[in-house]
C-alpha cells in the first residue's frame, strides 16, 4: 500500500464507523480481561454467552476465586479449551489479588506476567479498557497488514511494530477495531469480499475478488 493512501484508508474506515467498538461484552477493565483471555480461539458470540451466565454470578477477581476451577468450568464449559482456559483464569485472579490489590494493572509487562495473557491480550486490554494507542494483531489483523500491503510482515509482532510506524497518530486509537471488523466481516480469509470493499482503491492484493452472480 502506497504511503499515501494510508490516510485515505483510514479516513474510509473512519467515515463508516467512527466509534468502533470490541463485540466482547464487559462493563469493567477486569470483565475485559477475563472475557479477551476466553477468547483465544473462540467466537466473541460464544464467549459472550458464557460471560452473560458468569459476571452476574461473579465478576471480579475475588469471585471467581472463590467459584474454583470446577466452579468456573461449569459457567464457561460451552467455550473450547475452556479446562485450561478455567485454569489460567483461576491464577490470574489469585495474582490480580495478591499483587495488585484485585485491579488490572494498565502497563504490558505486568499483564503479559499473568497466566494466559499474552502480547495479543494485554494489547486489546491496555487499548479498550485504558485508551492506550496499541495494535492488536490476531489472525484477521495480522492477514489484512499483508494482503493490503499495510503492514507486511512474517509474525504477528512484525505486523503489529510495522503498523505503529505506518498508522498516522490521529487514527491508532481505533485501528485495532477498524482493521479487526474489516477482517471479520468484509476482508475475510478464503475469499475476501472486495467488491463491497470501501477501501478496495487502497489495497495492492491482486486479483480483487469478483461479485457473485446474485450480487
Amino acid at each position: 500500500m502506497k504511503k499515501a493512501d494510508i490516510p485515505l484508508f483510514f479516513a474510509t474506515l473512519q467515515a463508516a464507523n467512527p466509534e468502533p467498538r470490541t463485540e466482547l461484552e464487559y462493563t469493567t477493565p477486569f470483565e475485559l480481561l477475563a472475557a479477551v483471555l476466553l477468547s483465544a480461539q473462540a467466537t466473541d458470540v460464544g464467549v459472550n454467552k458464557a460471560t452473560r451466565r458468569l459476571y452476574p454470578v461473579a465478576n471480579t477477581p475475588q469471585a471467581i476465586l472463590d467459584l474454583g476451577v470446577e466452579g468456573l468450568e461449569s459457567y464457561i464449559k460451552t467455550i473450547g479449551l475452556y479446562r485450561s482456559k478455567a485454569k489460567h483464569l483461576i491464577e490470574t485472579c489469585r495474582m490480580l489479588v495478591e499483587l495488585h490489590g484485585g485491579e488490572v494493572p494498565q502497563t504490558r509487562a505486568e499483564l503479559e506476567a499473568l497466566p494466559g495473557v499474552g502480547r495479543k491480550t494485554a494489547n486489546v486490554v491496555l487499548n479498550v479498557a485504558f485508551g492506550h494507542e496499541t495494535i492488536a494483531v490476531d489472525t484477521h489483523i495480522f492477514r489484512i497488514g499483508n494482503r493490503t500491503g499495510l503492514a507486511p510482515g512474517k509474525t504477528p509482532l512484525d505486523v503489529e511494530l510495522k503498523l505503529e510506524k505506518r498508522i498516522p497518530p490521529e487514527y491508532r486509537l481505533h485501528a485495532h477495531h477498524w482493521l479487526i471488523l474489516h477482517g471479520r466481516y468484509v476482508c475475510v480469509a478464503r475469499k475476501p469480499r472486495c467488491w463491497e470493499c470501501a477501501v478496495a482503491t487502497f489495497c495492492a492484493f491482486k486479483p480483487k475478488t469478483p461479485a457473485p452472480k446474485s450480487a
